[in-house]
């Protein structure tokens, strides 16, 4: 069984992401890991170099800086790495993305379990998403609790955004793969980091999806959309998290909520009534017994 870690990353130091530690999350159950890295303004090609490991294969790319739709350009930038892993899995992170590492093993028998199972497509992961400091996770239905992070290398799969995968049969509508759960968590970063990096993503990245975003200036929240983190963080993350994220998030009990947040209260009700995840799947979770 070969495996292909792939990613993409660009002005990874100056928007704060946590991409090295990312890498090397992973790199242990990988026999080879692309990364599509575009034009940067500071070190992030030289920090992925000083990593030194043979199985790392980088491919410099240019954006296409006249797609600014719907954040397509990271779809883009995905799929050329995607495009190039030669494995039977493929294995795509996100440069806030973590792996734990208690939890390579499991990735890995799960991969060696259902790699000639053709009815599996792919590997779900469940999802931490850390907000405002590393002691919150959100927990409401505007965040997406589980999601494809590993899919076979034989399909014939494209990706409309930087988040999922779709399959496409004989050229008809594309549909969400079959995919099978790991049992394993993916520790999502990307609302910890420190506000001047969130400020300077927010102004680099908005274009992308034709908008113009304020200045951040703290992080904010429904204080019912997030809860306590009891859990323990991957050991690779401790410099960064000391470093590099927000100290400190206390959530505010006096904030005004948004339309939005009002819609996804009333969608957390319905779940507590139903006892049913009411998220967005970009998957179909396939019964292999």
């Amino acid at each position: 069984m070969k495996v292909s870690g792939f990613t993409f990353i660009r002005n990874g130091t100056i928007l704060g992401y946590p991409f090295i530690e990312s890498i090397n999350s992973i790199l242990p159950i990988c026999d080879e890991f692309i990364i599509a890295v575009g034009p940067s303004e500071d070190d992030t090609l030289v920090r992925i170099q000083k990593i030194n490991n043979k199985k790392i294969k980088i491919i410099q790319t240019q954006w296409n800086e006249n797609m600014q739709d719907r954040g397509f350009v990271y779809a883009q930038q995905k799929m050329i790495a995607h495009f190039n892993c030669s494995g039977d899995w493929a294995f795509y992170l996100e440069g806030d993305e973590i792996v734990h590492q208690e939890d390579l093993k499991v990735i890995k028998r799960s991969m060696q379990n259902f790699l000639n199972n053709t009815k599996i497509e792919a590997l779900v992961f469940d999802y931490y998403h850390f907000f405002g400091s590393k002691s919150w996770v959100a927990s409401s239905p505007a965040w997406y609790r589980q999601e494809v992070r590993i899919i076979k290398n034989n399909l014939r799969v494209w990706s409309p955004d930087a988040l999922y995968f779709v399959s496409m049969d004989k050229n008809k509508i594309g549909r969400y793969p079959n995919a099978a759960l790991v049992g394993a968590s993916i520790y999502h970063y990307g609302h910890i980091r420190s506000i001047s990096s969130m400020n300077n993503k927010l102004k680099k990245v908005g274009k992308y999806w034709r908008k113009k975003l304020p200045n951040f200036t703290s992080y904010t929240i429904d204080p019912k959309a997030i809860k306590p983190f009891l859990g323990s963080h991957p050991s690779i993350m401790k410099k960064w998290l000391r470093d590099k994220a927000e100290p400190f998030f206390f959530p505010d009990v006096k904030h005004k909520l948004t339309r939005r947040e009002k819609k996804h209260r009333w969608l957390i009700i319905l779940e507590n009534f139903l006892g049913k995840d009411l998220t967005k799947k970009h998957f179909k979770i396939f019964d292999y017994e």
